[in-house]
């Protein structure tokens, strides 16, 4: 069987175009190289704009068109580092023109620069011929755009991420101005930034000089403004006792509480944010028509089954679990020369946040989950080669995309009993 480098080298022919591309937010580079990695056009400059797209195709136009070169182009390959967002539109735009768009590890750019000059220059003009250079040797690989609902997915996905960067950078900053002007407060509500007479408490009145000012009538009158069944007396009394014997700082009072006030006004907006992207991915998510069978796994649940597909795209588009696995980076490698071999470890070379959302469902399934909490049990008590508690989490979470996977492609629902296997339960069941 072909391996894909074999594939990608088979597919640069004499007649194949390769264009390496620098891509950036303003201007970009282009140049033209054949099957050998000659250059055979003048290095081109174009703006990151529809006249500069307009340009490039018109340059590649003439090099498939030109009579004065000895090859006759019909195949055109376009190379870039698809990094950041500005590679998007051109990719978008080439594809739409016919093009053939593949993508170059910005890593292999930089390190395979300095073969032509033995130098660490960078420069854009340079940086386009090595991209150009390394998909003729077919050390490419072949970008995936969502589509349709998928791009919806990954877009609510996305904004849901950054949103709860900022939910917990600004809980974070809430919570150390608490700890120095009144850091007694988690003795009377626990979580003060999730209970609403709490937070109306932190808007009004969150240091000990306010809350002894106001006395028990004005705070209780204060939480009839936010909840209708207001905390009882003896919490209100606890509240004030608790601001008497306060030890939290007293300079800078006013400033502080205005700070507080607009940061706790924040992060109540940034919540509503957050349930309105849930709520659209739910609904993106049963668009896709795979909601019956990724939710009707015990312990996955909307905002996790959505970002899953948002992070993979289409499943069908794999043609087994082992691709979304290695998409994901816990493919195994190893360090080994000679006598030297060293453990296995996942590369990592993958998409981030499909490895954290899968950390998630596995740390709710193994304690929600049943049959995945057995085997989680099983992998770190076994007798022979017992893991690590981070390396079963791996084995658990490449067991996720599994059964994610073989529902999705078999088109039926989650069967506890077939989770584990015979064979599997027959072993663990020696092992017990």
């Amino acid at each position: 069987m072909k391996n894909q480098t074999n594939q990608k080298l088979e597919a640069i022919t004499t007649n194949t175009l390769i264009v390496g591309v620098d891509v950036a937010k303003s201007l970009q580079w282009a140049r033209f190289v054949d099957y050998r990695g000659m250059e055979i056009y003048k290095t081109i400059s174009f703006q990151n704009d529809k006249n500069g797209f307009e340009n490039i195709v018109a340059s590649i136009n003439e090099v498939c068109n030109s009579k004065v070169l000895k090859n006759t182009f019909n195949k055109v390959i376009i190379g870039m580092e698809p990094t950041g967002h500005y590679w998007k539109a051109l990719a978008n735009y080439l594809g739409e023109k016919g093009f053939t768009v593949v993508g170059v590890n910005p890593y292999h750019t930089k390190k395979a620069k300095e073969l032509d000059d033995n130098s660490p220059t960078k420069c854009d003009k340079k940086d386009a011929i090595t991209i150009a250079r390394l998909v003729k040797d077919g050390r490419y690989f072949e970008p995936y755009m969502p589509q349709d609902i998928y791009a919806e997915l990954r877009n609510l996905s996305n904004s849901r991420i950054s949103l709860m960067k900022r939910h917990n950078a600004l809980k974070n900053t809430i919570i150390a101005i608490l700890d120095e002007y009144f850091p007694e407060i988690y003795k009377v509500f626990k979580k003060p930034l999730e209970g609403k007479a709490s937070m109306q408490i932190l808007k009004v009145c969150p240091f000990p000089k306010y809350i002894i000012e106001l006395g028990e009538s004005g705070i209780l009158a204060e939480i009839k403004k936010a909840v209708k069944k207001t905390v009882g007396a003896k919490k209100v009394r606890q509240l004030i006792d608790t601001a008497k014997n306060s030890i939290g700082v007293e300079y800078g009072l006013s400033s502080a509480k205005l700070k507080l006030s607009l940061m706790v006004e924040e992060l109540e907006l940034l919540q509503k944010q957050l349930e309105q992207i849930e709520r659209a991915m739910g609904e993106a998510m049963n668009e896709t028509g795979y909601a019956k069978q990724i939710l009707g796994i015990r312990g996955i649940g909307v905002v996790t089954g959505a970002t899953f597909l948002a992070e993979i795209g289409d499943p069908m588009r794999f043609n087994n679990e082992r691709q979304i696995s290695k998409m994901a980076g816990y493919n195994l490698v190893e360090d080994s020369s000679g006598n030297s071999k060293s453990g296995t470890i996942i590369s990592k070379r993958g998409r981030k946040q499909l490895r954290c959302v899968l950390y998630q469902m596995a740390f709710t399934m193994i304690g929600n989950n049943p049959e995945i909490n057995k085997l989680y049990k099983y992998l770190i008590n076994r007798k022979e080669n017992p893991l690590k508690k981070k390396q079963a989490f791996v084995v658990i979470s490449k067991k996720i995309i599994s059964i994610i996977y073989c529902l999705i492609k078999k088109q039926t629902t989650y069967n506890p009993a077939l989770v584990l296997g015979k064979e599997r339960i027959r072993i663990m069941e020696k092992a017990a």
